[in-house]
C-alpha cells in the first residue's frame, strides 16, 4: 500500500530544527554587505543622473538588486528569523521597511496569512496572486473575466502592480487589520514623508523621486516575479480546505527555483521556497545549507530560470487535471460541458 502524501513527509520537524538557529555574525555580515553597497549606489545615482538618465539606468538596476536583498532581510525579520532577538528583528524590520516603503507590522500580519493559506483553494485572496479555477472563470461575468485577464497581463502584473502596491496600496490599512498593524501603516507613512523631505533636500525632489521610482520599478518587477513563480508553476499544489495539508503545500506548492549564483545571492536564497514555506523560522542565510545537507529536500524537482518562463502562459487552475493551465483550457472545458 502506498503512503499518503502527508505520511511521506513525517519527521520534517527534526530535519529542519538545526537550521532554525539564527547567527548574529551571519546576520550582521548580510546586513552590512547589503546596506552599505546600497548607500554607495545612492551616492552614485544622482551623479549619473546629472549626466544622463541612460547612464543612471544600469546603476539603478544594480541598486534594485540590493533593494530586493534588503526586502529579504525585512522578510526574515517579519518571520522572527533574521536574528535571535525579537527587539532587534523588529528594529531592523522597521528600518528596512522604510527603505522598501513597506509598513513592517502590517506586512508581517498579511504575510502570516499567506503562509497559513498558500495552496488552499477555499482561502485564496490574501497575500497571493489572484487565481481562478477554469470553472470559476467560465462562470464569471464578462467584466470580471476582462479584469482577470488584465491582472494577469505581464505589463500589469510585473510593472504597474508592484509600483501601485508599494507606492499607493500599502499607504492604507485594509479593513479588519488589528490596531497595531493599522498604526504601523500610519507611522510608516509619516516616516516616509519625513524621509522624502530629507532626501529631497539632499538630491532635489525631482531627482530623488525619479531615482527612487526607477529603482522601485525594477526591484518591484523582480520581486513580484519571484513571488509569482514560487507558487505559479504547472504542477503546483492547490486543494480544497478539507484536503489541504500544510506540509504537502510547502513541499509541492512552493517551488525550488534554481537560479544562477549571482541571482540567488541578490534574492537572498528565496528560491529555496519549499524549505522556507515548510519552516519560515529558518534564516535565509541557512536555506542553502539546509537544502544541501538534507536528502529530504533534494527530492523536489528544481525549476530553472529558463523553464520558469513557461509559467507566464499559466493562467487558471484546472480542478480536474490538478495543475495550472492556460486560457486554451477554457474552450476544452466548455466543450466538455456542452457534450
Amino acid at each position: 500500500m502506498s503512503s499518503s502524501p502527508a505520511s511521506s513527509h513525517e519527521g520534517w520537524q527534526q530535519i529542519v530544527a538545526k537550521y532554525r538557529e539564527p547567527s548574529a555574525w551571519r546576520a550582521l555580515w548580510q546586513f552590512t554587505n547589503t546596506l552599505l553597497p546600497y548607500a554607495l549606489l545612492w551616492y552614485l545615482m544622482p551623479l549619473c543622473l546629472a549626466i544622463s538618465y541612460w547612464l543612471l539606468l544600469p546603476v539603478a538596476a544594480l541598486a534594485a538588486g540590493f533593494l530586493v536583498r534588503i526586502f529579504i532581510i525585512f522578510h526574515d525579520c517579519g518571520h522572527g528569523s533574521f536574528v535571535k532577538s525579537k527587539r532587534v528583528n523588529d528594529l531592523v524590520g522597521r528600518i528596512t521597511g522604510l527603505l522598501t516603503y513597506t509598513p513592517y507590522y502590517f506586512w508581517r500580519w498579511q504575510h502570516g496569512v499567506h503562509h497559513g493559506t498558500a495552496g488552499d483553494l477555499d482561502r485564496r485572496g490574501s497575500g497571493d496572486v489572484w487565481t481562478l479555477t477554469v470553472q470559476e472563470y467560465v462562470e464569471s461575468s464578462r467584466w470580471k473575466r476582462l479584469a482577470y485577464r488584465l491582472s494577469r497581463n505581464p505589463l500589469v502584473l510585473f510593472v504597474l502592480a508592484p509600483l501601485t502596491l508599494f507606492v499607493v496600496i500599502l499607504r492604507f490599512p485594509i479593513a479588519g487589520a488589528p490596531a497595531r498593524e493599522r498604526r504601523s501603516v500610519y507611522w510608516t507613512d509619516l516616516a516616509l514623508l519625513l524621509w522624502i523631505i530629507a532626501n529631497s533636500a539632499i538630491f532635489g525632489l525631482r531627482d530623488y523621486l525619479l531615482i527612487q521610482f526607477t529603482v522601485m520599478a525594477i526591484s518591484g518587477a523582480a520581486g513580484v516575479w519571484l513571488f509569482y513563480v514560487q507558487h505559479q508553476f504547472e504542477d503546483a499544489y492547490w486543494e480544497r480546505s478539507d484536503k489541504w495539508d500544510y506540509v504537502v503545500a510547502a513541499m509541492r506548492g512552493s517551488s525550488f527555483y534554481k537560479l544562477p549564483r549571482i541571482l540567488q545571492w541578490f534574492s537572498g536564497n528565496i528560491g529555496f521556497h519549499h524549505i522556507h514555506h515548510l519552516s519560515p523560522r529558518i534564516p535565509n542565510y541557512n536555506l542553502q545549507r539546509c537544502h544541501n545537507a538534507e536528502p529530504y529536500f533534494q527530492r523536489v524537482k528544481p525549476l530553472t530560470l529558463l523553464a520558469s518562463l513557461k509559467s507566464l502562459s499559466l493562467r487558471l487552475w484546472d480542478d480536474q487535471r490538478k495543475q495550472l493551465v492556460g486560457y486554451r483550457s477554457v474552450k476544452l472545458f466548455r466543450q466538455s460541458q456542452d457534450a
